[in-house]
């Protein structure tokens, strides 16, 4: 295992006291701590609000681009540079709301990165109002009558759309999280966990004692690979439970560099060389 100290950043945390993006910052240091992973292997990926600031607090590379827009740069960076752990981090507003149609494909081409969402069911940055997750009929400091729209489902969206690791984790839970992360940073594909995050100051209905009451871990018995168990699994949430761990893991399908033989061969792009002479007989096709 490498030293914690290596992930240490120095910024400032903007973060509000209790926050549950805290628990998850930590089991993302303690992931890439134990898997061995160097500050300079990894780039974090974001877009805006209180869960993008994630990559701040960490030492790696970075990217912070704009709200809902990680996963572009994301999905280049790990073309041009296969040999990069790419982490993106953001909430469920950024990630299902605003990024929901890069979502969408980012999981059809099965992108060898992991997708971190920190699901506080809310918008954090911009002052509570409903997210794509938020309840039917809970009232929020935009939706005084109460949130209208049915709330996103979305590791059953994933599963469906063909995403090779859907997980659920609990930020309360920083030990199963930590584990939960390791296997998506391990595995080859698209992985998606979608984490369970109180904001302790803009969703007084999903507090850390609301998520505890009803997370639990899914044993041993359950098996990841069995499709339709895991959509059931992706459907059950609230006051029946809400199962955290790896729902469904599928291993072997070709991931978009795989199929791409210009960026599938041994060496990265970026440790390619080229010259203005290469560019040339392309040019003169459309002369």
């Amino acid at each position: 295992m490498l030293d914690l100290k290596l992930y240490e950043s120095h910024d400032e945390n903007a973060w509000c006291p209790g926050c549950g993006n805290f628990g998850i910052l930590d089991a993302i240091k303690n992931a890439v701590a134990e898997l061995e992973i160097k500050p300079e292997d990894i780039v974090m990926v974001s877009g805006i609000g209180q869960a993008a600031k994630t990559p701040h607090y960490i030492r790696a590379n970075v990217f912070n681009g704009l709200h809902g827009r990680a996963l572009p740069p994301a999905q280049a960076i790990k073309m041009a540079n296969k040999d990069l752990k790419v982490i993106i981090t953001g909430g469920d507003g950024d990630a299902y709301g605003e990024g929901g149609n890069h979502l969408l494909h980012a999981m059809r081409r099965n992108v060898d990165m992991t997708q971190l969402v920190h699901d506080n069911q809310i918008y954090g940055l911009t002052k509570g109002q409903g997210s794509p997750t938020t309840a039917r009929g809970q009232k929020t400091s935009m939706q005084f009558e109460g949130v209208q729209s049915e709330p996103m489902q979305p590791l059953a969206l994933a599963i469906t759309l063909g995403a090779t690791f859907v997980a659920r984790g609990f930020s309360g839970d920083k030990e199963g999280l930590k584990e939960i992360i390791k296997a998506a940073i391990n595995h080859k594909g698209y992985a998606i966990i979608d984490i369970m995050q109180p904001c302790v100051t803009f969703n007084k209905i999903n507090t850390f004692k609301w998520y505890k009451d009803r997370c639990y871990r899914l044993d041993e018995s359950y098996d990841p690979t069995n499709k339709m168990a895991a959509l059931q699994k992706a459907f059950e949430f609230g006051d029946e439970g809400i199962p955290l761990g790896i729902l469904y893991k599928e291993e072997g399908k070709p991931t978009f560099n795989d199929l791409h033989p210009v960026i599938s061969s041994s060496k990265p792009l970026v440790d390619r060389q080229w010259k203005p002479q290469d560019v040339e007989p392309f040019v003169d096709q459309f002369l």
